[in-house]
């Protein structure tokens, strides 16, 4: 393809702070806490001083008398670095900077330096009775802007943008801050966390008074509580990202409670492509369809590696006696498969029977299947023998009044009408052992828990929603670790945190609400709920970004998504429906992907706006390879949540393309992988869809311009300068979506006094292999023999081309002389 030359417009420092690259910036400072309202007041241990507190309602503290501190402890103060977030006169200030006025008097701030060197807080508050519900205000907010993840439905999380308290929507469990001061410095970001204590769980919400409120609820109306000191963490720093990943490993020592995606197993079905029966049978899915699907990818050249046996394969029956008007709930009657999936041959191998046939046959490597956490969607039946040693009873959900604010809807779902059958929590392990036991001996290799925030509806007489939650998780991680070694399991509709702060064991989550390869209205939408979602879940678990139709409308649109996101790739096409020319875009020959390192999230720039409704946003998503970095970039606007209508609707915007601009630095660790101290900023980068090549120069930015539906994605490499005149950056395989994932190991060696030098890289996979360079290589060898390449000199772009897989089945040996 001809390379076009593209306009380079020098970034306006200005108008966007510069950005900080590094994985863990430099803290604010040390911090020394003050409050006048907590009667438990944490200071810094070379600053503590006695205090005394009068009642409830006139407590004071130095800070409000600065004439009251001696002289000694005012200059240890002036020494010191001063306080960083405090409540002062019922203000909460960070950094000098007033985030919120009018805080209740009966909201308490402690130290969190016990979870190592913070910046950061908890608060809490105090109610004169004990309840099971508590709502308190945190002040008003002032001065910044945020981003919101908040449940819109039970099971799901999307993104809210705004400035005002009354913006900030009701069970937001995820609010991030930017405040820049008066003298427009650097700017300040604030992540507020509600959290799980004891028995309680917390969430946010504005109110019309531009209030930030936060509520605290147990889900059991006998279990009640009037004390809580720990209910919400503010975490401060100058770099976003490093920001909420310190937050939440605070957050992590404080609970001991949960793990972090980094300290767990990824499981292997992220680094191979895969299929899920869904979306191409759904419920009437048999062994026949599965091997038909597996079939039909492998004879098309993109082999599916693992797959996902959804919801069908299990045993289920009705209520005898049918409940309301609904159709009647389906309820778990026994462990094993239905008939469906049992051999016409010998019915007892069951299940096993198509595990064999993926593996042996089609040559797959991981086989899933599907189940809800409570067994099925109705739960285990207590009218059915084999369930009866779980010991099910009958239970009426009862969802939380925040979650009906925003979903009022759910006071007909099925589920809330005909009630679940639920097990002993105490005798929940053996039913998940039992199952999963039962699947391993099958082959099967993991499982993907559906349905999971339902358990919060069911804590009424088992002591509460997190009691509920944490049985049944800790319950489900021992079965997991006992049975799939591979660490087998994808979380699903479980986006409540106290779900998240119970996760030990589980490394990979579903990120939003599913494709809906027949709502038009959905798929803007979805693309930028993963990633916004991704912000907060990432540092939990490895979002998945969910199955896609790779024959579609907006097939490209989700594929190049699935390809940036870190997660797992695979479709959910019915058999002989595939687009075949796309997949090799994210698969390779032997079924491998080339997957980002991180989860996929938007661009420092894109964290505050709301690319899918305010009409002028561009959505841009960065991720991480080993030697690169990828930006996608997608136009969302045009269709969002309607908090009125409750449901996803298509809003007015413009018909006219949108433009932004992309620069070497929307990709935040990209100084990470620059090989050498001496790397000044520049990178080479390659777009996808157009086939241009630019040599950026740090600071400059790209302008690009997309119409809704449309996307753009960019391979980014650090420019090594390695002698007068000789520059390289390697782009991996440039007809994959993530080619720069190809590139394995890189080496730069200088030789004649930089006259000269010579390129080595490791490369997976086949195809087109590009770079860039500032002069023509003197040859290219791939293993022992030279290869013939191209290079345009104009652009800088050298390619040559891997013909087929390497033999090993690992890498290419390349050698570039220049």
């Amino acid at each position: 393809m001809a390379i076009r030359s593209l306009k380079l417009i020098p970034h306006d420092t200005s108008l966007s702070p510069p950005i900080n690259t590094h994985l863990n910036p430099p803290s604010i400072s040390s911090i020394t806490f003050f409050s006048h309202l907590s009667s438990k007041i944490t200071i810094s241990s070379r600053n503590r001083r006695a205090f005394i507190s009068s009642s409830f309602k006139n407590r004071e503290s130095v800070l409000d008398y600065p004439e009251k501190r001696d002289k000694t402890h005012q200059e240890q103060a002036e020494m010191t670095i001063g306080p960083v977030v405090q409540i002062s006169r019922r203000r909460l200030v960070v950094k000098d900077r007033t985030i919120l006025t009018g805080v209740s008097e009966n909201v308490s701030i402690s130290s969190a330096s016990e979870s190592g060197h913070t910046d950061g807080v908890f608060l809490g508050s105090d109610f004169e009775e004990e309840s099971s519900h508590h709502v308190v205000s945190l002040g008003k907010l002032h001065d910044v802007r945020f981003m919101a993840c908040f449940r819109f439905k039970l099971w799901w999380m999307a993104q809210k943008m705004g400035s005002k308290g009354s913006e900030i929507p009701s069970e937001t469990q995820f609010l991030l801050m930017e405040t820049i001061g008066e003298t427009q410095t650097e700017p300040i970001y604030i992540v507020f966390l509600p959290l799980i204590e004891g028995s309680f769980r917390a969430c946010l919400h504005g109110n019309s008074g531009d209030e930030l409120q936060l509520s605290i609820e147990s889900g059991d109306s006998d279990v009640k509580g009037s004390i809580f000191t720990r209910t919400v963490y503010v975490g401060v720093g100058t770099d976003p990202f490093s920001t909420i990943t310190d937050a939440i490993n605070n957050v992590k020592l404080h609970l001991n409670s949960f793990k972090q995606r980094k300290d767990k197993k990824l499981p292997g079905i992220l680094d191979w492509f895969g299929w899920c029966t869904w979306d191409a049978f759904y419920q009437d899915v048999t062994q026949e369809g599965v091997e038909s699907g597996l079939k039909s990818l492998a004879d098309g050249g993109a082999p599916a590696k693992f797959v996902i046996i959804d919801d069908g394969w299990q045993s289920v029956g009705s209520d005898k006696k049918k409940i309301g008007e609904s159709q009647p709930l389906m309820r778990l009657t026994g462990i094993k498969e239905n008939e469906k999936f049992q051999s016409k041959n010998n019915p007892k191998i069951g299940i096993k029977n198509i595990v064999d046939i993926a593996k042996n046959t089609y040559g797959l490597k991981y086989v899933y299947v599907w189940h809800a956490i409570v067994g099925y969607w109705g739960g285990v039946s207590p009218e059915a023998g084999p369930m009866e040693e779980y010991g099910p009873v009958m239970k009426s959900p009862k969802a939380s009044k925040h979650v009906l604010e925003n979903d009022p809807l759910w006071k007909a779902d099925p589920l809330a009408i005909q009630g679940l059958g639920v097990m002993n929590p105490k005798k929940v392990f053996k039913f998940y052992d039992n199952l999963h036991a039962y699947l391993a001996n099958a082959g099967v290799d993991g499982v993907k828990v559906d349905v999971q925030s339902i358990l919060e509806t069911l804590g009424t007489g088992l002591g509460g929603r997190v009691a509920i939650m944490r049985q049944y998780h800790h319950a489900l991680d021992a079965s997991i670790a006992r049975n799939f070694p591979d660490n087998g399991c994808i979380d699903c509709m479980s986006h409540n945190n106290d779900s998240l702060y119970s996760s030990q064991q589980t490394a990979v989550v579903r990120a939003s609400d599913d494709f809906y390869p027949r709502d038009p209205v959905s798929h803007t939408i979805h693309i930028a709920s993963v990633a916004y979602n991704s912000v907060f879940l990432g540092e939990f678990m490895q979002p998945d970004w969910d199955m896609f139709h790779s024959l579609h409308p907006a097939a490209e649109y989700h594929a190049s998504a699935r390809a940036i996101s870190g997660g797992p790739i695979y479709v959910s096409d019915a058999p002989g429906k595939h687009d075949f020319d796309l997949l090799k875009k994210l698969v390779l020959p032997d079924g491998s992907v080339l997957r980002a390192r991180l989860p996929g999230r938007p661009t420092k720039d894109c964290l505050f706006v709301d690319p899918t409704r305010d009409g002028v946003s561009l959505l841009k998503i960065w991720n991480m390879n080993k030697y690169t970095g990828v930006i996608g970039v997608y136009n969302c606007q045009g269709a969002a949540w309607d908090a009125m209508e409750h449901k996803n609707m298509f809003h007015e915007t413009r018909s006219n393309p949108i433009t932004g601009s992309v620069s070497c630095r929307d990709v935040h660790l990209i100084a990470e992988v620059a090989l050498g101290p001496d790397w000044r900023g520049d990178c080479a980068m390659y777009s996808h869809h157009t086939g241009d090549l630019i040599a950026l120069p740090n600071n400059d930015v790209i302008p690009v311009s997309l119409n809704v539906l449309e996307y753009e994605v960019f391979t980014v490499t650090p420019i090594k300068v390695l002698g007068l005149g000789l520059g390289f950056a390697p782009l991996g395989l440039i007809d994959m979506f993530n080619g720069g994932g190809a590139i394995d190991d890189l080496k730069y060696l200088i030789e004649s006094g930089g006259s000269s030098a010579v390129v080595e890289m490791k490369v997976k996979g086949c195809g087109r292999f590009g770079a860039y360079s500032m002069t023509e290589p003197r040859k290219c060898m791939v293993g022992p023999s030279e290869i013939e390449f191209v290079y345009d000199s104009r652009s800088g772009l050298v390619h040559l081309n891997l013909s087929h897989m390497p033999e090993d089945q690992k890498c290419h040996d390349i050698k570039i002389h220049l």
